[in-house]
């Protein structure tokens, strides 16, 4: 008996051990859940609300068509293009990426918008009055040339210009074209830290008010805040991303959501008053709003953008929707072929009364 202990003590020791081993090596390894396929991005309604392009005069224009090599602005009267403008996408002093993310028609005609290699003034058969190029600002590590960037120009009166350049830092300028001089010039706050890497997300439009107070989208900190001409904070909301915010006439803020897919209209107690979300808008999807216009009427249009589509999904995009304050689409439209309008950011309407360069189209 004492002769069979000491193997037994030693199979009771190795046992466990060999089933451990067996046991971590014969387990078959976690198979990974499968991933769920992509859902397709919904067709269009077969009919569309309104009378197509022939609804609305507008002046059109979006960010970011790589399909092609130029990015147009359109003049659309009576239901078809009357007239076009365009710009290279790569700009020709800098190579960086031009893209039209603000525009303003004056009621002598005379456009100004921004670009963001630059804002520009252009007269109504789109020779150049005024060209602004946006300046390298530093080095990177890379050794290659840090661009400032210019996504909101508004005019103020027929000779004075309002624009924002995003940079390190960001600045807000009002520049008189007729005596070349600079009026104001402030350093706005962004999100820290500040680096080359946030100065794409920093500022789309911004606005000076009928009220002579500067009504600020601050994108990249989420928030849209009000300035008096001292720049003391009278008035803010939180806005996550936000891209475009404009004073109503009855004292509201309009502000548009970007890939949140939002537009809202905020009181002066911060509260959500109205709202339009993805969703509310049977067989219309709402990808990611830019530009928010508020028209005589009441109603609220929205410049559908592309965010998150993938291209070749992009003719399924309704590109701008007008509705009513009950949330019902009075007007849309989904152009990709015949004209091709491309990707919406910003629109105004020439139907609409009131002069641009006076803050009149509670833009």
């Amino acid at each position: 008996m004492k002769h069979l202990l000491p193997p037994l003590r030693l199979a009771l020791f190795v046992w466990p051990l060999v089933f451990q081993v067996f046991s971590q090596t014969a387990a078959p390894a976690p198979v990974p859940a499968a991933k769920a396929p992509e859902a397709p991005y919904p067709d269009p309604p077969a009919v569309l609300p309104g009378r197509g392009l022939a609804q609305h005069d507008f002046l059109y224009t979006g960010e970011w068509d790589t399909r092609k090599d130029v990015a147009t602005l359109f003049l659309i009267r009576g239901g078809k293009v009357a007239w076009t403008y365009q710009i290279p996408r790569k700009d020709e002093k800098n190579g960086q990426e031009s893209e039209f993310s603000d525009l303003h028609r004056l009621s002598n005609g005379d456009i100004v918008f921004a670009y963001k290699t630059g804002w520009r003034k252009i007269d109504a058969a789109g020779k150049t009055i005024f060209d602004y190029k946006c300046p390298a600002i530093g080095t990177g590590a890379d050794g290659k040339a840090i661009w400032a960037e210019c996504h909101s120009a508004q005019p103020v009166g027929m000779d004075r210009v309002l624009f924002m350049q995003n940079g390190i830092p960001a600045k807000l300028t009002l520049y008189n074209l007729a005596t070349g001089k600079t009026e104001m010039e402030h350093v706005m706050k962004t999100k820290e830290p500040v680096d080359a890497k946030s100065i794409h997300g920093q500022f789309r439009n911004v606005r000076l008010t009928k009220a002579g107070t500067y009504l600020i989208a601050h994108m990249n900190l989420g928030k849209v805040i009000e300035y008096d001409r001292d720049w003391n904070e009278i008035w803010s909301c939180d806005a996550p991303s936000v891209w475009d915010a404009v004073r109503l006439d009855n004292g509201h803020t309009l502000i548009a959501g970007n890939q949140h897919a939002f537009a809202r209209e905020i009181n002066p107690k911060g509260e959500i008053v109205w709202e339009l979300k993805n969703g509310d808008l049977p067989g219309i999807t709402l990808n990611g709003i830019h530009q928010v216009t508020r028209l005589r009427s009441g109603n609220t249009v929205v410049c559908n953008w592309t965010a998150g589509v993938k291209k070749e999904n992009w003719p399924k995009i309704v590109q701008v929707i007008e509705v009513t304050p009950g949330k019902k689409a009075a007007w849309a439209f989904c152009e990709w072929t015949n004209p091709d309008l491309g990707p919406s950011s910003c629109i105004q309407f020439l139907d609409e009364p009131g002069r641009e360069e006076a803050q009149e189209l509670m833009r």
